[in-house]
């Protein structure tokens, strides 16, 4: 296998140095533009992620057509090459080496799927991740570790992450799996509910002033309903993507009653729907609640980074 790679590595490099003598331009127009330039500075070393891993990674992302597949340290091409052909996803790979990058535009083109994935040599680091849907990681702990911070910072709530063999600390995955030996991992990006929530209640439903306080980290809260001088804590509270449940005992129509809320989160404000548990009310109700914009906290904790 390393001879084999060896020698399609020296085929491309032989065709390149020729292209460039002739004067061609290596991104004619109508193609997908690669930045090919130097490859020092690498911080991790190319080891290529089997192919039954590669599947397992886009099975637990459930990967679909609708989705922009971001392989970071893309190696060969292999992830994103696989997310388009089989999953009909597009994709985009970052690596810093530009040896991969020339393998990873040969192999795409070898799969024709060059419509749907485009190959980029440059930092990781220096790269927007805005419109990903999904992530997928085959780096280190440290580098893991020192990405964490940007993810929270740059991916949307319900962004999938997926990481090969290495995990993010102390943000615990929402699920682990084992493939031949090696570690898949996978997080959703969870939305910030963290501060103070406020809405009224509609008159069926005990009517008043609600005010919710929510500590969180990472996709883990926990949280106090305040109705006048009540304070009742919430109880199974579940953030996955941009969606927040949680049930807590209200008083309804003069007793209390389990009330179960669901909503999307959106930044300052919750919509959803809430409803008796016991069937006090006999459908759910319209939910919506406000945040105090100087109530919110980062969920994602300093990364302890070894450099």
């Amino acid at each position: 296998m390393r001879k084999t790679v060896f020698r399609r590595l020296t085929a491309l490099a032989f065709i390149l140095a020729v292209i460039q003598m002739g004067g061609a331009d290596l991104n004619p127009p109508g193609r997908n533009a690669y930045a090919l330039g130097d490859q020092d500075g690498l911080d991790v070393p190319y080891v290529p992620t089997p192919e039954n891993v590669v599947e397992k990674m886009l099975d637990m992302a459930e990967v679909n057509g609708e989705d922009l597949v971001y392989d970071l340290g893309c190696g060969d091409g292999r992830i994103v090459i696989a997310a388009a052909k089989e999953r009909g996803a597009r994709g985009i790979g970052i690596d810093l080496d530009r040896w991969r990058i020339m393998e990873s535009i040969e192999n795409a083109r070898t799969a024709q799927v060059t419509d749907r994935v485009r190959f980029m040599q440059q930092d990781l680091f220096e790269t927007d991740l805005g419109d990903a849907t999904v992530v997928t990681l085959y780096l280190l702990p440290s580098v893991n570790l020192e990405l964490r911070p940007k993810l929270f910072r740059e991916l949307r709530p319900g962004t999938r992450i997926v990481s090969h063999d290495f995990d993010m600390g102390d943000w615990a995955p929402d699920q682990v799996a084992e493939v031949d030996g090696s570690t898949v991992y996978f997080w959703v990006m969870p939305a910030n509910v963290s501060g103070a929530w406020e809405w009224t209640m509609p008159d069926q439903a005990g009517s008043g002033r609600c005010v919710l306080k929510m500590d969180q980290e990472y996709q883990y809260a926990a949280g106090t309903l305040h109705e006048g001088s009540s304070k009742t804590p919430l109880r199974d509270v579940r953030i996955t993507g941009r969606t927040l449940s949680f049930t807590v005992d209200q008083k309804v129509n003069g007793k209390v009653v389990p009330m179960y809320y669901e909503g999307i989160v959106d930044d300052s404000s919750i919509e959803g729907f809430v409803k008796a548990n016991d069937g006090s009310l006999s459908e759910p109700m319209a939910w919506k609640a406000q945040r105090d914009p100087s109530t919110r906290t980062p969920i994602d904790r300093p990364a302890d980074v070894e450099m």
